[in-house]
This record gives structure tokens, C-alpha cells and sequence, in this order.
């Protein structure tokens, strides 16, 4: 937030001066804790202390659960049992860990959706976006690495079917299936390889968010309404904005104590529900599972990737004008990572000279019709591919990337949008108009 005029911090006593000379983390603290923040965010804004918690407690207990883990196919299974059973503390170190993914994953995707209604992703906050997009997928990779290492049976027939999906690419997909699996099939040199990227990538994960932070700190904030601060004077910013301390600190702990309410009532009560039993069962190569099914987290996108099959007449024209180079199951694997590049694809899609969906009717509701979407396709992802499943999954798909590719430019170009308030302090005195008092 460079650009918008506000006090720096300025050292006072000799040590102050000399730490700050040689070392300004100081300086980097306060001017971080005191930046300008726009008044008018509510609640949704949040959950990025939610995330940042999320990822402390993940590598924390990550760190504790690995001095009692062992990485091999013999003895995974039951390293994990003892420290459910014999670790002081250990179930619930674990299940804290286990249900943290999930608490992860429910705030990252409110976070993007938040972006996705507000503008968030709109100039100048690009790169930002793009930043956190490329942490979502660092995230999915570590998610998926992680529920291997249980070594049950969806964990073992999970990274089969998952890492089947890089040998459907033409050419290079063998070598990189191979390289991944450390050999022809799921064995110990697969559960090594996913044990030390479980273990490196959250780390990754934190550079990334650093980056992320440091971004939006440099462009400033969005806000619901989309209308950017005021940058003419000091006093004019100081009408549009708060300190981040102590205003939205205590905010946002208030709402991750909420947060934090309902994720130890499912951790302490139901820490299993989200959980599938047959990863209760040690690996077996010769036992298949009945249904294969995802972590809840892929099951939307893991939905698309069922949905393009040999019958859909897009993958049979694809097919044929690529002389089979492209087929059912390589289409499916690009349905997939595609519908996560056209969200990242958001900033150059939304053709629309207004940022916050607040103030734009005709899209409201075609974000609505997005998040049912979104719903509609992780319930289907747990079901079989049976009709109307395939059906359902196939009209979700679908629309999913039309609201991206045809929606989205479009309603820039047609839809007439209403006019958002002229600065961020009149908003906010629209709706608490005592606080100026």
C-alpha cells in the first residue's frame, strides 16, 4: 500500500536507530501492523488470519507427527496406529492435523470465492491473485501427498488412480507417471518420494505466502465496494481508512476464535466424519475398493474430470482433429487443471469496468448460479458414474467454464451496472452512520 499516504515508523531511542540501520525488522513490523486498511471491510475478510493460522497448525503438528512416522509400505500403516494409541497425545495430534486440512481448505475456498464476487482479482491486485491461485495448487499437491501417507487402502488406490492421470499425456506422460511413482507402480519408492514433498511443500507454501502478503500490501486492499482509497492527501486516506492494529487484529481474532469454536467441537466429537473408513484398512494391491473417492476438497474438480468421456461429442471432435492424440481420459485430465487456470484467468476474463459484484445485478446472479455449481459438483464427485450422475456432472462442468470463458466477457460488454458510492467513507457512513459522530 505504498501509494497511499500514512505515518511510517521512525525509531526514536539510539538502539532503536542502530537495529533499525542495520536490521529494519522493526520498522517492517510496525509499518505492517499500522498500514492503512480500508474501514468498510466486513466479515468476509477474515479469513485470511483463518489461513495463516491454518498453516502454522499444519506445519506444527506436521513436525510433531513426523518424529513418530514411518515412511515405509511395511511399517506406515502401523506407525500410524501407534501414535494414535500409544503417542502421549497423539490421536489428537493427529486428528487436529487431519481435520486441519479440511479447515484449510473450507477457508481458501471462501477466500477465493470472497475474490471471485468482489473484484479482488481486478488491476492492480493481478499478481496477487495469481499468487494465491499458485498457493491453492501447492496446496492441493500437499493435501493429496499427505492423504498417502496413511498408507490405508484410498490412500494406496488414491495415489494409483491420481498418478495413472500424468501417464494420459502424450509423449511424456509415462516418463512422468514413472517419476513420480519411483517405478512402475505405487510402492516404497512412491511413499518416500510423497513423504519428503508432504514435507517440503508446506514450507513452500509459506514463501508463497509471504509473497502473497506482501503483494496486496504494495497495492493496498480491496474492499466491497471495489472504490480504491483516496491517495490525494494523508487526511483524505485517513477518512477511507483504519490502522490494521488494533481495528482488524481484534476483528479477525474474534472471528478465528469462532472459527476455531466449531473446528474443536468436529475435532473432540466427529473428527472421522470427513474421512473415509476404508483408509481404516491397511493397503492392499490386491483388494480394490468398491468406489474410489477423493479427499472432499478434489471432489469437485475430481466431478469434472470424470465428466468428459468417450460419449461427449466435445471429446469425440477434440479427438478426432488431433488424429487421437487427445482422448477421453487426457481431455479429462485437461478439464481438470483447466478449470483451475481459467479462475486464474479471472483478472483477463471479467471484461467489467466495475470490481465489486455488490453493485452488478446480472452477474450477481450468475455467481450464485457458480456457487450451486460448485456444490452440485462436489456431491456428484462422491458419487458413481452412473446415469444421472454422468449428466449432472457433464451440465456442472459445463457451465463452470462457460461462466469464465462466455459469462464472464460478456456481461462487462451487456450488463448495466449500478453506480458505486464516490469514496470508501461514504460507504462506510451509509451503513454506520453514528460511527462519525
Amino acid at each position: 500500500m505504498s501509494g497511499i499516504p500514512h505515518d511510517h515508523y521512525e525509531p526514536k531511542s539510539g538502539f532503536e536507530k542502530w537495529i533499525d540501520k542495520r536490521l529494519p525488522i522493526v520498522g517492517l513490523a510496525y509499518d505492517t501492523l499500522m498500514i492503512p486498511t480500508p474501514k468498510n471491510l466486513n466479515w468476509w475478510w477474515i479469513w485470511g488470519i483463518v489461513l495463516t493460522f491454518c498453516l502454522v497448525l499444519q506445519i506444527v503438528t506436521g513436525i510433531i507427527l513426523v518424529m513418530h512416522y514411518t515412511p515405509h509400505v511395511d511399517m506406515a500403516f502401523a506407525s500410524v496406529e501407534h501414535i494414535m494409541r500409544n503417542v502421549n497425545g497423539g490421536h489428537m495430534l493427529r486428528y487436529i492435523h487431519m481435520n486441519g486440512a479440511s479447515l484449510f481448505f473450507v477457508a481458501v475456498y471462501i477466500h477465493i470465492f470472497r475474490g471471485l464476487f468482489y473484484g479482488s482479482y481486478k488491476a492492480p491486485r493481478e499478481i496477487t491473485w495469481i499468487i494465491g491461485m499458485l498457493i491453492y495448487l501447492m496446496m492441493m499437491g500437499t493435501a493429496f501427498m499427505g492423504y498417502v501417507l496413511p498408507w490405508g487402502q484410498m490412500s494406496f488406490w488414491g495415489a494409483t488412480v491420481i498418478t495413472g492421470l500424468f501417464g494420459a499425456i502424450p509423449w511424456i506422460g509415462e516418463p512422468i507417471q514413472t517419476l513420480l511413482l519411483g517405478g512402475p507402480a505405487v510402492d516404497n519408492a512412491t511413499l518416500n518420494r510423497f513423504f519428503s514433498l508432504h514435507y517440503l511443500l508446506p514450507f513452500v507454501i509459506a514463501a508463497l505466502v509471504g509473497l502473497h502478503i506482501w503483494a496486496f500490501h504494495t497495492t493496498g486492499n480491496n474492499n466491497p465496494t471495489g472504490v480504491d482509497v483516496r491517495t490525494g492527501s494523508k487526511e483524505e486516506a485517513k477518512k477511507d481508512t483504519l490502522p490494521f492494529w488494533p481495528y482488524f487484529v481484534i476483528k479477525d481474532l474474534v472471528g478465528l476464535g469462532m472459527v476455531l469454536i466449531i473446528f474443536f467441537m468436529i475435532v473432540g466429537f466427529m473428527p472421522n466424519y470427513l474421512g473415509h473408513p476404508d483408509n481404516y484398512i491397511e493397503a492392499n494391491p490386491l483388494v480394490t475398493p468398491a468406489h474410489i473417492v477423493p479427499e472432499w476438497y478434489f471432489l469437485p474438480f475430481y466431478a469434472i474430470l470424470r465428466a468428459f468421456t468417450s460419449e461427449v461429442w466435445a471429446v469425440q471432435f477434440v479427438s478426432f482433429i488431433t488424429g487421437g492424440i487427445i482422448d477421453a481420459k487426457f481431455f479429462g485430465v485437461l478439464a481438470m487443471f483447466g478449470a483451475i487456470a481459467v479462475m486464474a484467468l479471472a483478472p483477463w476474463l471479467d471484461t467489467s469496468s466495475v470490481r465489486s459484484g455488490q453493485y452488478r445485478p446480472a452477474f450477481k446472479w450468475w455467481y450464485r448460479l457458480l456457487l450451486v455449481d460448485f456444490f452440485v459438483l462436489m456431491w456428484v464427485g462422491a458419487r458413481d458414474t452412473n446415469f444421472p450422475h454422468d449428466w449432472i456432472s457433464l451440465i456442472g462442468s459445463t457451465y463452470w467454464f462457460a461462466y469464465f470463458l462466455v459469462i464472464l466477457p460478456l456481461l462487462g460488454l451487456f450488463e448495466k451496472p449500478q453506480t458505486p458510492p464516490a469514496t470508501i467513507e461514504e460507504d462506510f457512513n451509509a451503513h454506520y452512520p453514528g460511527a462519525a459522530e
